[in-house]
């Protein structure tokens, strides 16, 4: 099936949630363009990160995925960056040192440009536009020139993902990752009281680490102490960009796409015959495909066979994102249906796009308290089917921001509209996502406690 593939097949294909450009010329121009650079990421890094998931698939680690709801131009810097990165080494620290897992770790970062939006439209005092899709295809501002697709606009997103990428690489094996730097991830954020369980856990990381070095057992001698594989992912929803940006693999022959490590597939462009699931069919990628209330069965079934033919393990994860109070109307029958296929499929939870409301304030935000809830009751139902739970996968930023209540901070209705910087849906803060990297460590501990008393 992948070898008869074609990269432009999807254009063949019905397609929704993409933009219609009124300049074919100028679109052609870019797309040439873009076909003559380098690929942001690279085949050897796509098959280490399928090999990772595939422990995932296997309960042998856990999946960390992360980051911007969508990235902007206007709000690019290298503290960003830096912030949200370092949010989620901590995030990956305590999972690790608390769980006993490996974490492979997945930015939704350098290439996360693109948002499909539940109406074409959208009307401002009286005033109907079309809506923004991300700064991939058009400006925020809300004026008739801003909300035209401009194609131009996809040289950008490249140009600042490959600086980020550059960065993450930079961050991730030129020292700011190693683990003996714990304490300083910790500076600027955990001398709030919230934060004593971190700087406990950083405290007994590093006597362990004066206790290996005691023995002999140095940063020389263990690299995988002083760097961490981190990956990147983002929404294939621009297929113009994705077709332009897939390579052949030297080595195996096959296309891979070149905009990301792991593409994911969402839960509007999910279509079996649709122009999405068919390009990423093609890719050699690990493909995400997000699963919401309307899934079916029949869909999942056929979906599975499409974007994983040969059950290959990594390959695919399935991100189950209900809702609070709604995963066990949906998961259970979901977890069924793989496991009478005999699918090997990373289970991962996405509690935040079903829990999105909009605030007394008229902000639009997410509950932590939901944002928990949901995550509790993904670990519950796995653990009540014998399955793993694989991963969760957050929208998240390392800034200071305040755009979803509750949490230890107690962030209210009132504060929302102090630090709210989203260009989209609301992000957890830093603050956040660590509290909630310490109740997921929780789960997968008990978890993993029920398994060894079932083993017995």
């Amino acid at each position: 099936m992948t070898r008869a593939w074609n990269k432009a097949d999807w254009r063949q294909k019905p397609r929704v949630q993409m933009p219609d450009y009124t300049d074919a010329v100028a679109l052609a121009d870019v797309e040439a363009k873009l076909a003559k650079y380098p690929p942001l990421v690279f085949a050897g890094e796509v098959r280490t990160l399928k090999s990772q998931l595939a422990q995932v698939s296997r309960g042998e680690a856990f999946l960390l995925q992360g980051g911007d709801c969508a990235e902007s131009f206007s709000e690019f810097d290298a503290v960003g960056i830096r912030d949200t990165f370092k949010v989620m080494l901590q995030m990956a620290m305590v999972l690790t040192y608390a769980a006993k897992v490996p974490v492979v770790k997945v930015g939704r970062m350098a290439g996360q440009f693109a948002k499909p939006r539940s109406a074409a439209t959208e009307t401002v005092g009286g005033i109907e536009l079309p809506s923004y899709r991300g700064d991939i295809v058009n400006d925020i501002a809300f004026t008739a020139e801003s909300r035209i697709p401009d194609p131009q606009r996809m040289l950008q997103a490249y140009t600042q993902s490959a600086a980020s990428l550059n960065l993450l690489r930079a961050f991730s094996h030129g020292g700011y990752a190693d683990v003996h730097q714990v304490h300083a991830w910790t500076l600027g954020f955990t001398d709030r009281d919230e934060a004593e369980l971190y700087r406990d856990m950083a405290n007994r990381i590093s006597d362990a680490l004066d206790f290996m070095k005691a023995a002999g057992v140095s940063a020389d001698t263990a690299h995988t102490l002083r760097s961490v594989d981190f990956y990147t992912s983002h929404e294939a929803l621009l297929l113009e960009y994705e077709e332009a940006l897939c390579r052949i693999d030297s080595t195996t022959g096959l296309p891979v796409a070149g905009s990301g490590h792991l593409i994911w597939i969402g839960d509007r462009t999910r279509q079996p015959d649709g122009a999405h699931v068919d390009f990423c069919r093609g890719v050699q990628n690990p493909i995400g495909l997000k699963c919401g209330p309307s899934m079916t069965v029949e869909d999942l079934k056929l979906l599975m066979e499409r974007l994983n033919p040969e059950n290959e393990a990594g390959r695919l994860t399935l991100i189950a994102r209900f809702g609070a109070g709604s995963v066990g109307d949906h998961l259970p029958r979901l977890v069924e249906c793989v496991r009478q296929e005999g699918a090997n499929v990373v289970w991962s939870c996405d509690p935040m796009h079903g829990n999105t409301i909009k605030s007394a304030s008229g902000y639009k935000t997410r509950p932590f308290e939901s944002v928990l809830r949901e995550v509790r009751e993904f670990f519950e139902i796995h653990k009540a089917e014998g399955t793993h739970p694989g991963g969760v996968h957050f929208e998240m930023t390392g800034r200071d921001v305040t755009e979803c209540t509750g949490g230890v901070r107690d962030v209210t209705d009132d504060d929302l509209s102090s630090r709210y910087h989203t260009a989209c849906d609301p992000r957890l803060n830093a603050s956040q996502s660590l509290e909630l990297a310490f109740l997921v460590a929780e789960e997968i501990r008990a978890t993993q406690e029920q398994t060894a008393v079932a083993a017995v």
